[in-house]
């Protein structure tokens, strides 16, 4: 199976779709699969739901797509650093469902393993409960969440080889192993491509078998914050 293409607008051929459900690898700007969602704003693919920790920065990652209007909904479980997002919600533009960051996780592990539900206790006792099912074991209250399974999943990672073996590097794991599990097409966008055999296969972070396209390009790496203190003087 041929897993390599050129670049992302062809390895996102066939895939997009208006109305569709992308899962979406990132925390902040760290782990980002910035050429695959700039491809998606280059297709004009509209009426999105986006499950992702968050939407980027104000006209960088995700944040891109909700310039252009894109994405009708969004599944995350933080939305700051990013003022349109803010507008769009608050006037109503957007819609949002909240979900704690591990719950999210959890949500896209699920849906790659399978699992339609499960009962956590987190959130119990808060609008994240409202309207879910609730059961007790042992004594404590547990809310069922449902698994994520999207239409496409959309993640980067460091290394790559030919049959999409990933590897992340450091916290650029986050979300990205979960989000590539959960969708019925995953698009991984890495740094290098190496030669097959070349990864030791006990360092192999996410296996092949979950990766059905593959890119490498050139990446930003933009800092989202950056702090500096005043020079001191003697």
């Amino acid at each position: 199976m041929k897993k390599v293409y050129k670049d992302a607008t062809s390895a996102l051929e066939g895939a997009l779709f208006d109305g569709m459900t992308i899962a979406a690898g990132g925390f902040g700007l760290c782990g980002i699969p910035e050429l695959l969602i700039a491809a998606i704003r280059d297709a004009g693919t509209k009426d999105l739901t986006i499950a992702s920790n968050n939407a980027g920065v104000d006209g960088f990652g995700l944040g891109q797509l909700l310039a252009t209007r894109q994405v009708k909904k969004m599944i995350s479980s933080y939305v700051g650093e990013n003022a349109e997002f803010m507008r769009q919600y608050l006037s109503g533009e957007l819609e949002l469902e909240f979900n704690p960051q591990g719950t999210l996780a959890e949500r896209m592990r699920a849906g790659g393993a399978g699992i339609p539900g499960f009962y956590t206790a987190t959130g119990v006792g808060t609008v994240i409960a409202e309207g879910k099912d609730h059961k007790d074991f042992n004594g404590r209250t547990y809310i069922l969440e449902t698994g994520i399974v999207a239409d496409l999943s959309i993640v980067k990672a460091w290394k790559a080889d030919p049959s999409g073996n990933l590897v992340f590097r450091k916290t650029a794991r986050n979300f990205n192993a979960p989000a590539a599990t959960c969708g019925k097409i995953c698009v991984a966008e890495v740094e290098e491509i190496v030669p097959l055999g070349s990864l030791d296969p006990d360092k192999i972070h996410l296996p092949g078998i979950y990766v059905h396209r593959l890119i490498a390009g050139a990446h930003e790496k933009r800092i989202e914050n950056r702090t500096t203190r005043k020079k001191e003087t003697v």
